[in-house]
């Protein structure tokens, strides 16, 4: 069985990485599986635990002129049924706030996520999930420079700039939905594949009245697999494909989980790995997990002819943070999920 699991993982990174454009768009985390709800709704309450708390940082490109810098939160848990163990509920909350360039252009978002989680057997789960939530989009258009400030011999800054916004900003309504499916032999032997996609009504996001810019449909593709080898060691390899209109974007990657301690109330884990962006870039990352608590941190290698310019450091830090609550359970109340 860890072969056909594997075997089946390998097909689908196989079939991510047949695409050839790679630009990203949307959020973009390297360690995408360290936020779940952006990447798909249906892995909403999809953890080891009853509530979870996590909190998500990017910083690229801090040493040019256009820094893009990303962060967000989210909480998630489980609401367990009382009559019966072959299904259960999940819901969420997350928030994000996107900002880069000259223009200061931002993006805002507060998404509340659900789920449906059917315990098909012991060993496999399908779960459905929706997002519904709201975003602000704006920028600011004091610090940029235009060509009509050019007065032929140097740029004057007391020319108009010949543009007329209707409005710095905009507000919609955003939607998602996904299926995920988890196949899970023990607690460290589990793969998840899943789909998700954002911006299912396409919102106007135009600064405009007469131009008709409506955000494409977001879809993510994910793959997540652990797999036990010894006591002190698990394997993990993961995989995102995202693709919006013509854009293109592949995360491929695979992490060592050490388990340095696994002495009950002091459980400590280890990881370290590498991981690839077909936009160029590497991505090595490391993580420690102390009991209930995770901090994991990679750092975006640029490796794009972006990177050559002269006395410039390009890439991304990237910094997650995650709280895990595990209920303890009545002894009349306790279910044994195959699941988790």
């Amino acid at each position: 069985m860890k072969k056909l699991t594997f075997y089946v993982f390998t097909l689908f990174v196989m079939n991510l990485f047949s695409s050839s454009e790679v630009i990203g768009q949307d959020l973009h985390y390297s360690q995408f599986y360290n936020s779940p709800q952006t990447a798909n709704p249906a892995l909403t309450g999809i953890f080891k635990g009853d509530k979870r708390f996590m909190a998500n940082t990017r910083d690229q490109w801090r040493w040019v002129p256009v820094p893009w810098f990303t962060m967000g939160a989210a909480y998630d848990q489980k609401f367990l049924p009382k009559k019966s163990d072959n299904h259960f509920w999940s819901g969420g909350v997350n928030f994000f706030h996107d900002r880069q360039g000259d223009s200061k252009l931002n993006l805002s978002t507060l998404n509340i996520s659900g789920s449906y989680s059917r315990i098909l057997n012991a060993n496999n789960i399908i779960t459905g999930g929706l997002t519904l939530g709201f975003s602000s989009r704006g920028f600011a258009p004091d610090d940029l420079t235009w060509d009509k400030q050019w007065d032929g011999i140097t740029f004057n800054s007391g020319l108009g700039s010949g543009e007329n916004f209707n409005t710095e900003r905009i507000y919609f309504l955003e939607t998602g939905a996904g299926i995920n499916y988890r196949y899970q032999r023990s607690s460290r032997t589990k793969l998840d594949l899943g789909a998700g996609a954002f911006h299912l009504i396409k919102p106007s996001a135009g600064f405009y009245n007469n131009e008709d810019q409506k955000l494409p449909i977001n879809i993510n593709l994910t793959g997540i697999a652990s797999l036990y080898v010894i006591d002190a060691l698990d394997i993990q390899l993961h995989a995102l494909h995202q693709m919006q209109n013509e854009y293109r974007e592949t995360i491929l990657g695979g992490l060592a989980k050490i388990y340095v301690s696994q002495k009950r109330g002091k459980e400590t884990q280890l990881h370290l790995g590498m991981g690839y962006r077909t936009s160029g870039s590497l991505i090595p990352t490391i993580a420690v997990e102390y009991t209930q608590f995770y901090v994991g941190a990679n750092y975006d290698i640029d490796g794009t002819d972006f990177n050559t310019l002269e006395n410039s450091r390009k890439g991304a830090l990237e910094i997650h943070f995650r709280y895990t609550i595990t209920n303890v359970k009545p002894l009349k109340e306790f279910k044994v999920c195959p699941i988790y």
